[in-house]
């Protein structure tokens, strides 16, 4: 092949049977089941890297069903999402959330997930079931259970234009990539947004979290001092693409 080729052809690994197809992704009846919890502040502030700034004392637990997602197929995932601030280099204060952990069981968005964004991205087995009356959210790492969530089913219907704010606020993570030798090649703070969001619907409801200690799967590093609120809600949307607004290689 080709180096005019090689350059024409390269957007993701391996070479010539990709992991992933190019964006954009477009996702169909996502399912979001957020478990909104008290935390111990001074381990939020001992994971959320600077010029991020905590807000608050709470992490959102996450589970997400996602049957029908144009290149990555039918997978589910979990993780925690942490309230934060952002200045600008302008001045501008936003308002968003940092993405601290996820886990789920489909390489190919593990993959792209990782690569193109930076998003931290462990292969596990989230599972997101109904139950009766409940649902029920579960995360193994191997064997091991790690997390349990439950919550009523559609308890009491939410208004839908406070959540659609919510989700248009934007979304950041620390993307690291490192060089042939071990060093850091890539080190950024990344923000995104969702776009297209169209919402089928949200409820709230009673709920339950429970998180285990585990040496690679450590969700229980920001412990549960108790749940706020929790929602369930389905909607459709595509995953923007980032953008870089920190060099952590370029800025002290």
């Amino acid at each position: 092949m080709k180096i005019a080729a090689v350059r024409e052809n390269a957007f993701a690994m391996p070479l010539n049977n990709p992991a992933y197809p190019r964006p954009p992704y477009k996702f169909y009846n996502r399912e979001f089941v957020v478990i909104n919890y008290r935390a111990d502040l001074e381990a939020l502030r001992a994971v959320v890297p600077e010029p991020l700034e905590v807000i608050g004392d709470t992490v959102a637990y996450e589970f997400i069903r996602m049957p029908d997602s144009t290149g990555f197929g039918d997978y589910t995932e979990t993780g925690q999402v942490i309230p934060v601030r952002f200045t600008t280099p302008s001045g501008k204060v936003q308002e968003g959330s940092y993405v601290h952990a996820m886990y789920l069981d489909d390489n190919s968005p593990i993959a792209g997930g990782r690569e193109i964004w930076g998003f931290p991205k462990k292969l596990a087995t989230p599972k997101l079931s109904h139950e009766q009356e409940t649902l029920v959210g579960t995360l193994h790492y191997g064997s091991v259970l790690c997390v349990r969530a439950t919550m009523g089913y559609k308890h009491r219907e939410l208004p839908l234009e406070p959540l659609a704010k919510a989700m248009a606020k934007p979304a950041f993570m620390l993307k690291i990539i490192p060089h042939v030798d071990g060093s850091p090649r890539i080190c950024e703070l990344v923000r995104y947004y969702l776009e297209d969001v169209t919402l089928k619907g949200a409820w709230a409801g009673p709920a339950a979290l429970q998180l285990f200690e585990h040496a690679m799967c450590d969700v229980a590093r920001l412990p549960v001092r108790e749940v706020t609120s929790a929602s369930h809600y389905i909607a459709d949307l595509t995953l923007g693409l980032g953008e870089v607004v920190f060099d952590y290689l370029q800025n002290d």
